[in-house]
């Protein structure tokens, strides 16, 4: 299994983000190619110089995450980073070990 997971910064204008993030940039991740789960939410009790979002995309495969981004779908969610996450994301990319 391989996750993607998405940290957003503290937007300046948090119900402006909420209402682009749900309404918008959720339909496009959920559009994604290969896409097993897509889970997020607001980071509990964070400091306000803080993340305020975490969303996790998981995947079979680094190959399939690969391709899920590089995807025509992939592309617009990227592209609309731009129209609400102004304060900036981190990135991460895991190898989710297996727990057994």
């Amino acid at each position: 299994m391989y996750d993607v997971i998405v940290l957003y910064r503290r937007p300046a204008d948090p119900v402006a983000f909420d209402r682009h993030y749900v309404s918008t940039h959720v339909p496009l991740v959920r559009a994604m190619p290969l896409l097993t789960d897509f889970t997020w939410g607001p980071v509990v009790d964070a400091p306000a110089d803080g993340f305020y979002y975490v969303a996790r995309m998981s995947y079979a495969t680094s190959e399939d995450a690969a391709t899920s981004l590089g995807s025509p779908e992939g592309a617009a969610a990227v592209a609309d980073l731009d129209e609400f996450a102004g304060a900036g994301v981190e990135i991460l990319n895991v190898a989710v070990a297996d727990r057994e």
